[in-house]
């Protein structure tokens, strides 16, 4: 029997690069990207079980009400949750599982699982942030301006998270992540079958 993985959770603005930093940390084949449950309909692109789980109104109500996910929200009158089932499955077959999701679903997943690791990923000033924004040409003055506000308001939560990481530059912003994981697993809580091993028990 293997000890379990991390549950990473990684929060931070828009324009913090997480979606990319994501990407990087899921080519090395120890990490897993979580795959949320939603009632909104599928777009043409999208596939069942690989984009989302794509759940009727009284199905998604009905896990809701059974703690069948680990942290769930309302947006635009569609839901969005991460299944807790999965999370479970994956983390016990060693896998980190990794979930991006802002910051009030964070601090709903560290209330239900404290064993969760918070990152806290952002870009080296707000200056930095507003230049990658206006840099996408996908949004208006007056969206940017939002995002910008929301940004400091997230800020502000900073120390409900266990680590924050600077994005400076991608691979550096992987390596520290990738560092933290590591070092988490090297606790002593979180390799119970190791010392289990150490005193002879199996």
């Amino acid at each position: 029997m293997q000890d379990k993985g991390v549950l990473l959770i990684i929060s931070g603005p828009s324009g913090s690069g997480k979606g990319t930093v994501v990407e990087n940390l899921i080519k090395d084949g120890d990490y897993i990207l979580s795959i949320s449950a939603t009632t909104r309909n599928p777009r043409n692109y999208e596939k069942e079980g690989e984009h989302y789980y794509f759940k009727e109104k009284n199905e998604f109500v009905e896990m809701i009400e059974t703690g069948g996910f680990i942290e769930h929200a309302c947006f635009c009158d569609n839901y969005y949750g991460t299944p807790k089932k999965r999370v479970e499955e994956k983390l016990a077959e060693g896998m980190n599982v990794i979930l991006e999701i802002e910051v009030q679903g964070a601090l709903q997943v560290r209330e239900k699982m404290p064993d969760a690791v918070l990152v806290f990923l952002v870009p080296p000033s707000i200056k930095e942030l507003e230049n990658r924004l206006k840099g996408r040409n996908t949004e208006s003055a007056e969206v940017i301006e939002s995002r910008i506000k929301r940004a400091v308001e997230e800020i502000e939560l900073l120390r409900e998270y266990d680590y924050i990481v600077v994005n400076d530059e991608i691979d550096n912003a992987v390596s520290k992540i990738d560092t933290i994981v590591k070092t988490e697993k090297m606790r002593p809580f979180r390799n119970l079958e190791t010392i289990k091993k150490l005193k002879g028990e199996i």
